[in-house]
């Protein structure tokens, strides 16, 4: 079995919602956007996630859930899925990191690591 044929590139895109913030509460709005592409040999379908997101307090919060905002797309390779959401954290600058479980047409099922990405409110970090 070659490590190739089962393969999805992650990549991420984060912004700070000031409008849906509130600083005085200590509560920071975050979208980030996901682009999953199948850099394998074979289809894959994401059919859930598990996010870890970690303040600058090291408060952590696990998220697991079926699917990406409502859906599971399928994948075949070279097709991209891209889609955008949101958190909130209680302090101005976080990360997040976790994975998407696929399953491959050929009933493999792997993990596609979802690099860990800095959530940063413009000006904290120097």
């Amino acid at each position: 079995m070659s490590d190739k044929k089962y393969q999805i590139s992650i990549t991420t895109a984060t912004a700070y919602i000031p409008d849906q913030s509130d600083e005085e509460s200590d509560r920071y709005i975050f979208a980030y956007t996901i682009t999953i592409t199948n850099t394998g040999e074979v289809p894959a379908q994401l059919v859930s996630r598990r996010w870890l997101i970690t303040d600058a307090n090291q408060q952590t919060q696990e998220v697991q859930g079926i699917g990406v905002v409502g859906e599971q797309p399928k994948l075949k390779p070279g097709e991209s899925f891209e889609y955008t959401s949101g958190t909130a954290l209680a302090t101005p600058v976080g990360t997040m990191s976790g994975s998407y479980q696929m399953v491959a047409e050929d009933g493999h099922a792997f993990d596609a690591e979802i690099p860990e990405f800095v959530l940063s409110m413009p000006r904290v970090l120097h």
